[in-house]
């Protein structure tokens, strides 16, 4: 009975230990700034640099391009030190702005639009309250740190462009 009860124990110890390590989440080490990093729902991740995506597409069910169509568009931003700039979204994905790099690239997270520019800061704009704001990230912090300065944002087309 207790060579069953060590063989019961050991599988258990084993199970317990494999979903240790497989419930662990493996980050990409950051690679510069001009690679954008796919998580795909079961987990695993690719990596593309930047200099070879041509186009981002979103296609799906209408509610779903919802958050999409909030997005897209002309907004004046906040630049953290009482300034203002513009950041234009685009359909195809990419964004663009009048201040810093002005090349980007830009997605969907949860409620939010994340942009990733070409020198590595990277922007969200949030709806806050009865607005928008715009949570910027030095190059080296993610979007779950703190952010390096945050300001209003407002869009300036009513309809997607």
């Amino acid at each position: 009975m207790s060579t069953m009860v060590r063989i019961i124990s050991g599988l258990g110890v084993f199970v317990l230990a494999a979903s240790v390590a497989f419930s662990q989440k493996n980050d990409p080490a950051p690679s510069g700034p001009t690679t954008l990093v796919i998580t795909f729902k079961d987990g695993h991740q690719q990596t593309f640099s930047m200099s070879e995506i041509a186009k981002v597409q979103y296609v799906g069910a209408a509610e779903a391009n919802l958050p999409i169509q909030h997005f897209l568009g002309r907004w004046q931003v906040g630049d953290g030190n009482s300034g203002t700039f513009m950041i234009t979204l685009e359909s195809n994905g990419e964004a663009s702005k009048t201040l810093g790099a002005s090349h980007g690239i830009w997605t969907i997270e949860g409620n939010e639009a994340r942009i990733n520019w070409d020198d590595g800061w990277h922007d969200a704009i949030r709806k806050v309250h009865s607005g928008h704001e715009k949570f910027a990230f030095e190059p080296g912090k993610t979007f779950s740190d703190a952010p390096s300065n945050v300001a209003k944002a407002e869009k300036l087309d009513r309809k997607p462009i």
